[in-house]
């Protein structure tokens, strides 16, 4: 693996890199994911910015994940040449040179910390600037090559957007950040076993020791079920803090209930049967995840509006109505 590294590292790259290979550098479908819950963090805080500081520190933290895909890409550019998912990538495909990417990375680092310490504090900064070096460092360099839990604690660097968020409006951690924390960092083990277990033959090729990898797909899927049970307090409890509420929790019912669903239905599922469907009820569990997460946080940023107390008086009148 080093050898292959070793290899990119000495090519050139095509010099065809056009914006878009720039832009995919970052990764933006990751950075879309950072961005909307920073900004539901930042929006239900107790305290309001200004919009023009709301907006630079969302740009600021957006940068700080742009500035992480970077970091991840040009390190990872060897086991992503291997998958098939991620080969065609800016570095591995040629496009974007390794010194590119890296100088990109540690670009963006600094300048999306400085200013998101001019723009709103030093706490908010400060976790950004750990959660870069979680994820480029932490994550990326130690704990995806050296551990079948390196999803479950590098999956911190992708639960601190919310709380960076929060600590740009108010200065200060509290419960709620806390909590949109761990809605994330529970959610990450299940979502990315999902995908690992119709994806295990690249991680196979690459010698990423992902649980699929080391342990199985039998225990993997064991693993998705314990800790979908896990998230399911989290999940609902939320909606007795501050930044919960009616909306959040009958949205966060139905939502947990499907999620509990598809992760009983995939442990209970035999290999050959997933093999034989090619892993459909795996995929659409991957997609409902990604639904789960989004609607745990548009609920929260509902709950934020008056028209969480507008639906919350329909909803009490339909049940007097027809109860």
């Amino acid at each position: 693996m080093s050898d292959i590294r070793a290899e990119i590292a000495g090519e050139s790259g095509t010099g065809d890199a056009g914006f878009g290979d720039y832009v995919a550098l970052l990764k933006p479908r990751v950075m879309s994911l950072v961005v909307f819950t920073a900004m539901v963090g930042l929006m239900v805080a107790p305290v309001r910015l200004h919009p023009i500081e709301a907006l630079a520190a969302i740009i600021f933290i957006a940068l700080g994940a742009g500035a992480s895909g970077a970091l991840n890409m040009w390190w990872d550019a060897d086991i992503d040449r291997v998958m098939r998912r991620t080969a065609k990538r800016p570095v591995p495909s040629g496009a974007v040179e390794p010194g590119e990417a890296l100088g990109l990375g540690v670009a963006l680092s600094a300048m999306s910390v400085v200013m998101l310490w001019l723009a709103t504090n030093a706490l908010a900064a400060g976790l950004l600037a750990f959660t870069i070096f979680f994820y480029a460092v932490i994550y990326t360099m130690w704990l995806k090559r050296s551990t079948p839990q390196n999803i479950v604690i590098g999956g911190a660097a992708g639960a601190f957007p919310p709380m960076i968020g929060w600590v740009a409006a108010t200065g200060s951690i509290s419960l709620e950040a806390v909590l949109m924390f761990l809605l994330i960092f529970m959610w990450t083990p299940p979502h990315f076993w999902a995908l690992a277990l119709f994806m295990n033959s690249d991680y196979e090729k690459a010698k990423v020791p992902m649980l699929t990898v080391t342990h199985g797909r039998k225990a993997t899927r064991v693993h998705i079920l314990v800790y979908t049970i896990l998230l399911v307090p989290v999940a609902l409890g939320t909606a007795f803090t501050a930044i919960g509420g009616p909306v959040y929790f009958a949205l966060a019912l139905v939502l947990n209930a499907l999620f509990l669903i598809g992760a009983i239905r995939i442990w209970r599922r035999p290999e050959a049967a997933a093999e034989a469907d090619k892993y459909a009820v795996e995929k659409r569990f991957f997609a409902l995840s990604l639904a789960y997460l989004f609607g745990h946080f548009a609920a929260i940023l509902i709950e934020a509006t008056p028209w969480a107390e507008q639906l919350a008086t329909w909803a009490n009148w339909g049940a007097v109505t027809w109860g």
